[in-house]
């Protein structure tokens, strides 16, 4: 943005510093806007690096069509924002900051040493020498009555008049990495609706384990498995049994259906089949024949493969009649039904669904309520499951949020 010497730079605040803020600030800031980042923290990108954990999946290789359903009831919102950058252009700004990826066999894409440190390490020493101040353990209050941000830092509370603001405070999940959703009351007050913030990619409570299932087994891994609601194609995976319910990737990638469901019916009832790759009949012939004097379990063993979690599962969820029906014990095995009846605290989710709607926003992300006020990622109403799509889409609502402002300064200049 050009300026004269009667005319400073616009000043820009960003409250928040993960990957929407930070893009934010780095398009800004190439823009010509002098650029003021405020996070609570003690430093920036910490949910960033937290997802970099095990590996950081940074976006997904899959065709865009493919990519756009991820997300769901708003992939048209979603599919505006990734029109200028998409996973690939993602991967080239990533590979411009000096960080190679690769394509994991899966799909996902990943930076070659795997981690999140050295990729946020070189991209603030770009935000640094573009001239981006980054104010750490500066937490955002909210408004004052003449429309300042209220900003309270360790020399105490400031008072900041910017041009205008971003706002990338996260969604609700994580508050000890600095996404609480206290902005939600904040932006409530100023009549902008929100929906409701609730857990995705989590896991779910049963109404309660036996004593013996959760004592022996919390913890342990179901694998090589499929999970299916009533009416949809089975998913293969994995997941984890815990002391109260379920977890893990393969429940994480139907949570929002699940999550759904529960809030329509009160519960909702998954179909486990602990043998995905055994058909039906085959393992009613397997089971059918004579076990003599060898138990149960030792059949099942023998017959199946069943043992260890997934044969204590079986215990605990067929009727007891099934194991004395080769016909029901096969049935069972193949859609031993699971009834879910609540989320996992909201604070232990990957991600939240929920958050300021794409209907109290202009195509520029600024808030109707608010001139000036502009919103980017997982605090806006969208959802995906993991594997690249949140940190893609929120890459790309900071950028496309950045782009709005330098259009309404510039209008606003004229």
């Amino acid at each position: 943005m050009p300026t004269t010497a009667q005319q400073p730079a616009p000043r820009v605040a960003i409250i928040g510093g993960g990957p929407a803020g930070l893009m934010a600030a780095e398009v800004l800031a190439q823009g010509g806007v002098q650029v003021e980042l405020y996070d609570g923290m003690p430093s920036v990108g910490r949910k960033f690096l937290l997802a970099g954990v095990g590996g950081m999946n940074i976006t997904h290789s899959e065709a865009k069509p493919a990519f756009v359903a991820r997300y769901a009831e708003r992939q048209s919102e979603v599919a505006e924002l990734l029109q200028d950058f998409d996973a690939d252009a993602l991967r080239a700004w990533i590979h411009d900051l000096g960080i190679d990826t690769f394509v994991g066999t899966s799909g996902r894409v990943f930076p070659t040493d795997m981690k999140a440190a050295p990729l946020l390490r070189a991209w603030l020493k770009r935000l640094r020498e573009l001239g981006v101040q980054i104010h750490t353990r500066h937490r955002w209050l909210g408004w004052d009555k003449d429309g300042a941000l209220r900003i309270n830092s360790p020399a105490g509370e400031q008072r900041v008049t910017p041009d205008a603001t971003l706002l990338a405070l996260g969604g609700g999940s994580w508050a000890r990495l600095g996404s609480d959703g206290t902005w939600v009351a904040l932006l409530e007050a100023h009549g902008v609706q929100i929906a409701p913030l609730q857990a995705s990619n989590c896991g779910f409570n049963v109404a309660a384990w036996s004593p013996f299932l959760r004592d022996k087994f919390a913890g342990a891994p179901l694998k090589n498995v499929s999970l299916s609601l009533p009416g949809a194609t089975p998913r293969l995976g994995e997941f984890i049994l815990t002391a109260s319910g379920l977890e893990g990737s393969l429940v994480y990638a139907l949570s929002a259906a699940i999550r759904e469901t529960i809030n329509q019916y009160g519960s909702a009832t998954v179909y486990l089949d602990l043998l995905p790759q055994t058909p039906l009949s085959k393992l009613h012939t397997a089971l059918g024949k004579p076990r003599g004097s060898q138990s149960m379990a030792k059949h099942l063993h023998r017959q199946a493969g069943i043992d260890g979690v997934k044969a204590a599962l079986l215990r605990e969820l067929a009727s007891a009649d099934a194991f004395n029906d080769p016909s029901q014990l096969a049935g069972a095995i193949k859609a031993l039904p699971i009834t879910l009846r609540t989320p996992r605290p909201l604070d232990e989710a990957i991600s939240t669904a929920g958050g300021v709607p794409f209907e109290q926003l202009t195509a520029q992300l600024m808030l109707k309520q608010l001139p000036g006020t502009f919103c980017a990622g997982e605090m806006l109403d969208w959802e995906a499951p993991t594997g690249g799509y949140l940190l893609t889409a929120c890459f790309a609502s900071g950028r496309s949020a950045a782009r709005g402002i330098l259009e309404w300064l510039t209008a606003k200049a004229q």
